[in-house]
């Protein structure tokens, strides 16, 4: 059987103790070994009246019981003096269960300003003083357990007590946001709706009912939801008679009630009206972010129909006077550079793994293949967001603390290279009028030199900043694009760690929204959320595995809707559809069903035809051309291979079984011929040199391999550690510094 449960050293202040309910709390924590600070005015059940008696006579009783209590008689509105009591008594405060109230029942037409009042400020401003009073000692020592005791009244309302009502139901919504606010802390705050015999009930309910309905059954469920091990924090509870019930929220799945091209009218909410209150497959919202989240996604569903903007009676102008200038404007150019470890933290923060032996090129920088995941494109261009060089663009006077990543489309002209510097400029491409806020498409062009190598198009939600009167869609914009109507294809799926958010941050997004507990309880969130483009880089690396063999080179563009947040742990699950080179797939988190990342597509690169080609009659080796490129490209870079590199690499060249030729790479000395007997690369000395015949000198490293397995290996299609162990590929000398080669095939051959 399990231990019972004490408080033994909790200090527990209880507000209108001195009867009733708050009685049967304070004699209860004080048995079990609470110190307990028993609060009580002393006036009637009207707030009428004041007295030292009521509040006496419990503590008397907790003495004569072996327990330690001290009296309190002031009002709730004086919260200080009470949470002064218990720290000048006992030196802290732990638990506050907030009881005290007073009724004035009256019908709506015959209540009075001061009945009104009252009730307020002894249920729900007296509520708010003593929390208040007792919230930073509890943040100091870390803990700290709240009650709110709200009402059946409060929750469904009840005739003759509107003023009453009003209070309780107040309090769930005070209660409601000290659970976000003190979560970071161990303060945890939960509610009660009791149904109890009391003097108070004794105006609502029959006497023999009353007398069923002890608070002794209360109770319990009070010193469950204060007790340190309790770890229910924002729960509403309806209790009475030994019976305890759980409330929640609950949402229909509504209708969208606008039309293509048509104001939205009275009339079409009333013809949808049976749809909108059908709670069939309802939803069931825990916080506010789950809440506008839906209607995030009504406003994409809207866009992707064309439907005209939100207004009763008539369509509104087009007239986007507001951010004018803001369209074209083009921010500061900056440069991203990264290398290859930046490549692999990135792998590894999109949950690529040594487990699976396919992602072993994209988190070992020496594997004969190594690459750079596609998605990386995204890290390189995301620091026009990050800068916050948005909030000095003129014009654009917007709140970014209300900014969501809500689409994000990226394309390559050709792999990213495996370390390089990039040059992107970024321009505003339009500005859009959702109505409840504006979306900003940001295009990124990103350079190496003069050659462009990816596009992103950031497509940012400012919630609140709308209804400006401007146009709501772009021909400038990527589509998203629905999936497919029948059953995936194929499904990955992927659990991400709880350390994921803090992987993937190391790649340069450091909003504290994802690593600080703190920050994302007062952004609304119960704990840190996974970057949008986290869950992004998980999906494009299953529809990369599972359709294109992980051959980046083979990845052309990816467009990608946010739907809802991750939190770091889940499970996520890519669904995919694949129609001719485009990929469509969705993300959900397979604990819950939710849809993370909607409307999304990849577009493939075709499977190339393209192999190499039969050598001539002549006898010209393919690999020639490999090793002359490859000496052209060192006449511009290769003081910088070679200090990468220094060595010097002998390659004998075979056809036929026989030498053909043979290439030094020096640093790298290189060499083709079929008539001499060796090619070197000499990467060691100079600027690096590529020749025909032996090294000039000792090679550091000797290489033998066929012409058409050199092409494979070049083609990427052949592994030369595979090569190797079977025979293909023989090399003496100091081996390890081949894989430095991979730089050398892999950056400057250009075939």
């Amino acid at each position: 059987m399990a231990s019972p449960l004490r408080f033994d050293g909790r200090v527990v202040l209880v507000t209108g103790a001195g009867g009733g309910l708050g009685r049967a709390y304070a004699l209860a924590f004080a048995e079990r070994g609470a110190l307990v600070v028993v609060n009580d005015l002393g006036g009637d059940f009207k707030g009428v009246g004041k007295g030292s008696s009521a509040a006496d006579k419990v503590v008397e009783e907790i003495r004569r019981r072996g327990g330690k209590a001290v009296a309190n008689y002031d009002s709730v509105e004086a919260g200080e003096k009470l949470v002064k009591t218990a720290l000048d008594t006992f030196g802290r405060i732990d638990v506050v269960v907030n009881n005290a109230g007073i009724l004035r029942d009256r019908s709506f037409s015959r209540i009075s300003d001061e009945d009104w009042d009252i009730i307020q400020r002894v249920h729900l401003r007296g509520s708010f003083q003593v929390t208040r009073a007792a919230w930073d000692h509890m943040k100091k020592q870390n803990y700290g357990r709240i009650i709110m005791t709200a009402s059946a009244s409060g929750i469904y309302g009840n005739f003759g007590q509107a003023n009453y009502s009003a209070a309780k139901l107040g309090l769930l919504g005070l209660a409601n946001t000290l659970v976000i606010e003190g979560r970071k802390n161990n303060i945890h705050c939960n509610t009660i709706a009791p149904n109890a015999g009391s003097r108070m009930t004794e105006t609502v309910m029959p006497e023999d009912l009353v007398e069923a309905l002890k608070p002794e059954y209360v109770a319990p469920l009070v010193l469950w939801l204060c007790h340190e091990s309790c770890e229910e924090n924002g729960g509403l509870f309806e209790v009475g008679a030994g019976w305890i019930g759980k409330l929640r929220w609950e949402r229909t799945l509504g209708a969208i009630v606008r039309k293509r091209n048509q104001p939205m009218t009275p009339e079409a909410v009333r013809d949808n009206w049976v749809k909108i209150c059908d709670f069939s497959n309802a939803s069931k919202p825990k916080s506010i972010q789950e809440s506008t989240g839906g209607i995030i996604e009504v406003l994409h569903k809207i866009d992707s129909e064309g439907i005209s903007q939100n207004h009763t009676g008539q369509v509104a102008s087009a007239d986007a006077s507001g951010f004018a200038g803001v369209v074209g404007h083009k921010l500061p150019s900056f440069s991203s550079s990264y290398t290859e470890l930046q490549c692999i933290m990135y792998a590894l923060g999109v949950g690529a793994s040594v487990k699976n032996p396919k992602d072993l090129k994209f988190v070992y920088e020496g594997s004969a293949d190594f690459s750079c995941l596609p998605t990386f494109g995204v890290i390189v261009a995301q620091k026009s967001l990050m800068s916050g060089g948005l909030a000095e663009v003129p014009g654009l006077s917007i709140n970014f603390a209300k900014v969501l990543h809500g689409e994000q489309y990226l394309e390559l002209y050709k792999p990213l290279p495996r370390s390089g510097e990039l040059k992107c400029e970024a321009v505003i491409a339009d500005i859009l009028d959702k109505g409840s806020g504006i979306v900003i498409v940001m295009d990124v062009y990103s350079y190496s030199g003069k050659e462009l190598i990816c596009y992103n198009q950031f497509s940012v939600f400012v919630v609140g900043s709308g209804g400006f009167g401007g146009k709501r869609t772009s021909e400038k914009l990527k589509a998203a694009v629905a999936v497919p109507s029948r059953p995936p294809d194929a499904v990955l799926r992927d659990t991400t760690s709880l350390n994921q958010a803090a992987l993937y941050r190391l790649s340069g997004d450091s909003n504290p929204l994802h690593i600080d507990p703190s920050f994302a309880s007062i952004a609304g969130f119960e704990k840190p959320i996974l970057h949008g483009l986290c869950t992004f880089g998980f999906s494009a690396r299953h529809v990369l595995q599972q359709f294109a063999d992980n051959d980046v080179s083979r990845f052309k563009a990816i467009k990608v809707r946010f739907a809802k947040p991750v939190y770091p742990g889940q499970t996520l699950q890519t669904e995919m559809w694949k129609e001719g080179n485009r990929i469509h797939f969705q993300t959900k988190v397979q604990e819950t069903g939710d849809i993370v990342i909607s409307n999304a597509y990849v577009d493939l690169v075709p499977t190339s035809g393209v192999s190499a080609q039969t050598p001539s009659e002549g006898g010209a080796l393919q690999s020639a051309l490999v090793f002359g490129e490859i000496g052209r490209r060192l006449k511009d870079v290769g003081r910088e291979v070679v200090k990468k590199v220094n060595a010097v690499f002998e390659w004998h060249i075979t056809k036929n079984g026989n030498v053909a030729a043979k290439w030094m790479e020096l640093t790298i000395s290189f060499s083709v011929s079929s008539l001499l007997p060796a090619n070197a690369i000499d990467l060691k000395n100079g600027s690096g040199e590529v020749y025909q015949g032996p090294a000039k000198g000792s090679a550091d490293t000797t290489i033998t391999i066929s012409d058409e397995d050199f092409m494979e290996v070049v083609l990427g299609k052949l592994n030369p550690q595979n090569a190797f162990f079977s025979g293909r590929l023989k090399a003496r000398g100091n081996i390890m510094l081949s894989q430095k080669l991979q730089m050398i095939l892999k950056d400057y051959a250009k075939l």
